[in-house]
Formats: structure tokens, sequence, C-alpha cells
């Protein structure tokens, strides 16, 4: 056989340039989807806990399994309540969505303090009448909402506050509801049901500055090799005279946001004991209150803030709950 030209193909991909720091360590969802089925919330938070295997029934159809028992990597995220802590109302522009108005709820938790300076008092009457006078102009609410980490194993005390669309139904209805949640706080189990499928959005872990065979995984060079052995040897040609965007080259690796689509919802639970492995999981400890099971791994460390969202790009429709045998409780320290 005559010599065969080896296949060097890019390593990494390029999908995702610039590889840069993420600006916040909580996720941004710049996407909402619209829903039929409604008024109601289309996402929720919660802090990562740690992974675990599932044993369950195979009931996709059309899988070889079908029918049969599997086995299956899970993650575990605490979602104690949120808190609906005000309603505030875009209006359509030239320009696209801006704000139109908003309201806060009269007596918000001391806790908020520590994201912002909260005013001594707030006319939520006097806000919600104005708001229901302008519905015409009014196209979108979104909900402002708060953590409540007091209530989960992460030790922190500042609340992190996010938006949350509010969708399925006419203006008047969508601000019959926001104002019927203003104020109280929303359990996991009125936002989502075991069985249908959410997409997740997180700030995956950071690794730092790092060069190009950690972060592109390029080859290592010959040991013989001048000047340098974990870099590229060639980094472009003379013309054009730079250096292209495409080249390997060192650089921040990890704290990016990420969002993966169509995760199942295989278990929702209200005590956390259910899955906690014994002796707690590493580095997280025991789930205390609420908790959502996902299929697969899910971006980030644990005690990371982790948002769902009904899924942008369903795959498949919400399908029935899963019929699980066991969770594993095995320790995860040996």
């Amino acid at each position: 056989m005559g010599h065969r030209k080896k296949s060097a193909p890019k390593r990494g991909s390029l999908a995702y340039l610039p590889r840069g720091r993420a600006a916040r360590e909580t996720g941004s969802i710049r996407y909402w989807p619209s829903v039929a089925d409604g008024p109601k919330l289309l996402g929720f938070m919660g802090y990562k806990a740690g992974m675990t295997h599932v044993f369950y029934i195979e009931d996709h159809a059309r899988s070889p399994n079908f029918g049969k028992e599997v086995n299956q990597p899970a993650t575990v995220i605490e979602t104690p309540p949120i808190l609906v802590c005000g309603i505030r109302a875009y209006t359509q522009t030239s320009y696209g969505l801006k704000t139109l108005t908003e309201v806060w709820m009269k007596e918000p938790p001391r806790d908020l303090d520590r994201v912002f300076t909260v005013p001594e008092s707030f006319d939520s009457e006097g806000g919600l009448k104005k708001m229901e006078e302008s519905l015409d102009r009014i196209v979108e609410f979104r909900l402002l909402t708060i953590t409540q980490p007091r209530l989960a194993n992460v030790s922190k005390k500042k609340p992190e506050l996010v938006e949350i669309k509010v969708d399925g139904g006419s203006v008047k209805e969508l601000f019959e509801y926001a104002r019927g949640l203003l104020g109280k706080p929303v359990s996991i189990t009125e936002v989502f049901k075991e069985g249908q499928y959410v997409d997740v959005v997180a700030v995956s872990k950071g690794k730092g500055f790092q060069g190009p065979v950690k972060r592109w995984g390029v080859r290592i060079l010959h040991h013989k090799s001048r000047k340098t052995k974990r870099g590229v040897a060639c980094i472009g040609p003379w013309k054009p005279p730079r250096v292209l965007y495409t080249v390997p080259r060192a650089g921040q690796m990890g704290y990016h946001q990420r969002t993966e689509y169509n995760k199942r919802v295989m278990k929702i639970g209200l005590e956390g004991g259910d899955v906690t492995p014994e002796g707690g999981f590493v580095r997280y400890g025991v789930v205390r209150s609420s908790y959502v099971l996902l299929t697969g791994s899910v971006p980030g460390p644990v005690k990371r803030l982790v948002r769902m969202r009904v899924p942008a790009r369903p795959g498949r429709a919400s399908a029935e709950p899963l019929k699980i045998i066991e969770v594993s409780l095995a320790s995860q320290q040996g």
C-alpha cells in the first residue's frame, strides 16, 4: 500500500468563541419560548447538589431497551421555593422590548438588601393600579424572583435576583396571574412536573488560564522540537500577516455560560433525604429542602445556581412520569 496522508482535523469547536469568562455567576436567559397552556411561570432555579444514578423502566417506545430496567446518571438540584418580589411589564418599541413599569411587594425580605439598597416602602397598590391602566401598551410580563439560600445547604445569605417570564394567556390574564403571585413563595411543583423536559442554563466550572494543549486538545510536539512542546508549531501563513482567530491559542478555559437542551425531569421530591447518599454529597452535604432530579450532567460545580426553563426546542412532547425503581444512596466517599 502506498503512503496515505494522515488526516488531522481541527481540535476543539469554534462554535463557542470567544471563550471569555462569563459576565456573572448567575446564567442569563436570553430567550423565552411561548406556551399555549397557562398562565404559568416559564422557569425555576436551584442549587446543584451533585450526581447519582437511577434505575428505572425505559418508556421510550423506539428504544431497544423499551420496557426493560436501565441505569441512568442523574443530577440532583436542590430547589427551595423562590419568592416573587416584583412584577415587570414590557412594551414593544421600534428598538425591541423596553421596560414600561414595575411593581414591588410591600415588605420585601431583609436579605434583598444584600442585593441592592431597598427603599423604606413600596406603593404596591398604586403601582398595580397604574399597571392595570396601561394594559393596552403592555405585551409581556416577567416576575422578579429571588432564591432563598437559607433554606438550601449553601453557605450564603445573599439571594440571586432573576427575571422569569409569565406566558400562556391574554395580557389581562397574565396580569391577574402575576398579581396573585406578588409577595408569595412559588414551589417547583407549581412550575414543572415529573416526566417533562426542561432546558438548563448555568455557568461551567472555571479552569483559569490554560495552554492550547489542555484548552484545544492540540498534539504535544516531539520532545526534540525547537522552542516549545506544548504549543502550536505554525500559527499561520505569511499572508494575511496576522494570527487568525481559528488558530488554537492559550487563554481562559471554563467559567462560560452554557445552555443544555431537553433534560428530562426524572423526579421531583419534597424530602431531600430520598436522594441524599450516605454521608451526603461531596462538597455539598445533605439536601435539606425540595429537589429535582434531571437526566445526565449539568454545567457548573456543586453549589452553583442552575436555571431551568420550559424547552425552547422540544424534541419530544412532555412525557408521563418515569417508573423509578431505585435511586442510588451509596456513599460517594468510599
